[in-house]
């Protein structure tokens, strides 16, 4: 393996800043990565973004937690997108951080209910380092404060490959939940970083301390990089099995 393939490898995760992106370009993305990952063509990776108004739908879905229409959701600037991780409705949008984590848990644990209490303790850590003292809910997938759900999490495993992730509000527009029962949980309202702290947070600021918890939980050395340097094109075969042909 050459060493710009190896300094990838071992216990490390690569994070990526993919800025701004469609719902379905950075969804294309992490497809071409599990398959580079199972592959091991890669080795772990953070992709983090920030989407366009977007509502997705999980494979838990009760359509009933669709408030509005979808003409509504379109005045809105909004899409309504069905996709294939667990969970129900949620809400994507600008001044939110998601998280995208493409690891091999065999590599880790091979636990996916290990996996998502570890994502919460990314979180929880995260915000902990703002001075936000957040928790788990009993029985509920998230991070928790006394105002509101600060982030939602929803993932897919393939293979002991995890794609989707998390979503963390940090100066998200709180409205946009107004037009579903977030993650279908009912009388449970939606919080931000900024709401909770009365005081601006950069997505930088937000993506820096999520990064290094992560490392930290995960027991990883996180080195930054750029997309390119993942070295993923979109080989005819991993579009072929990500569902994804070129028109």
């Amino acid at each position: 393996m050459p060493p710009s393939k190896r300094r990838f490898m071992a216990e490390r995760v690569v994070r990526v800043d993919l800025g701004r992106r469609d719902f379905e370009e950075a969804l294309t993305i992490q497809r071409e990565l599990v398959i580079a990952r199972r592959a091991e063509r890669v080795g772990d990776v953070l992709l983090f973004v920030e989407h366009p108004p977007t509502y997705t739908v999980g494979s838990g879905a009760g359509w009933d937690h669709l408030l509005s229409d979808r003409a509504t959701l379109e005045r809105l600037g909004a899409r309504l997108i069905e996709t294939d991780r667990g969970g129900d409705i949620t809400f994507h949008g600008p001044g939110q951080l998601v998280g995208y984590p493409i690891i091999d848990l065999r590599r880790w644990k091979k636990d996916v209910h290990e996996y998502l209490r570890a994502l919460e303790q990314t979180l929880i850590e995260a915000l902990r380092s703002f001075g936000v003292e957040t928790a788990r809910e009993e029985g509920l997938t998230g991070v928790w404060h006394p105002q509101g759900k600060l982030a939602a999490i929803g993932v897919r495993v393939t293979q002991w490959v995890t794609s989707h992730g998390f979503a963390l509000n940090v100066a998200t527009d709180l409205d946009y939940f107004e037009h579903i029962v977030p993650c279908g949980i009912v009388g449970r309202a939606a919080s931000s970083m900024e709401q909770v702290l009365r005081a601006p947070v950069s997505r930088q600021r937000a993506m820096d301390a999520v990064a290094g918890a992560f490392g930290r939980v995960f027991e990883r050395e996180v080195i930054e990089a750029r997309e390119a340097d993942l070295e993923i094109q979109p080989q005819m075969e991993c579009r072929r099995e990500a569902g994804v042909m070129p028109s």
